[in-house]
């Protein structure tokens, strides 16, 4: 049960939320808390390099644009969570179905029920995997122009779907797509990120001109 802000920040950071507790069993609840915490650490010590090497990364925008960039890591991180337990989350199938009767357009209603719905088995595993990279690429600073356009889809199709729910807002979904196609407009992970690193030293696939290096100096 949500309390306040802050409570609720603690709770999710050491794993004590209702998703942590009742999606995620044994073992598998505390990979998460591990995996979160990584994450984290791996992302301050990125901006931490990406500060001693670049003086220009020293300025209140990159650090505005690093923090605005991880919280949105964070809620894609912590978003994932109730796609849990796999192959079908209970959750997910609940607001799937809310979508049938709120869509904007009725081809949107009938793509859900009638395509969607009944493949959720099938379905409900990528979506989660696709939001749970969705959350480290944002946290890490990883191939954030990508993800940000994943993000927009995944937004884009809430917002239609929702969009006549009598407890949703609208412009919640709005401003969740604005702020990503900043990320991608100017180039989030070159903020503190592991894009940045990356374009100043190229390592492995990313260096030379094979064909990832390539895709990757074009996309990211």
């Amino acid at each position: 049960m949500r309390t306040n802000p802050f409570n609720d920040a603690w709770d999710f950071f050491w794993g004590n939320t209702p998703d942590h507790i009742n999606n995620l069993g044994g073992g598998l609840r505390y990979l998460f808390i591990v995996i979160f915490w990584a994450a984290l650490a791996a992302s301050i010590w990125i901006a931490r390099r990406n500060w001693q090497q670049d003086p220009a990364q020293r300025t209140s925008e990159h650090l505005w644009t690093y923090g605005i960039r991880v919280l949105m890591g964070c809620m894609w991180f912590q978003g994932s969570l109730w796609k849990l337990p796999l192959p079908l989350s209970g959750g997910l199938k609940f607001w799937l179905e809310e979508e049938i009767p709120h869509a904007a357009f009725r081809w949107h209603a009938w793509l859900i029920q009638h395509v969607v719905a009944p493949n959720l088995y099938i379905l409900n595993t990528p979506i989660f995997l696709i939001e749970f990279c969705m959350g480290i690429a944002f946290i890490l600073g990883f191939m954030v122009r990508p993800a940000a356009l994943v993000g927009i889809l995944f937004t884009l199709q809430l917002w239609l779907g929702l969009y006549l729910h009598p407890h949703e807002w609208p412009w919640l979904y709005a401003f969740l797509i604005f702020v990503q196609a900043f990320f991608i407009i100017h180039r989030a992970g070159n903020s503190l990120g592991l894009d940045a690193l990356l374009a100043r030293n190229p390592v492995g696939p990313f260096a030379g001109d094979g064909f990832v290096a390539r895709m990757y100096r074009r996309f990211a």
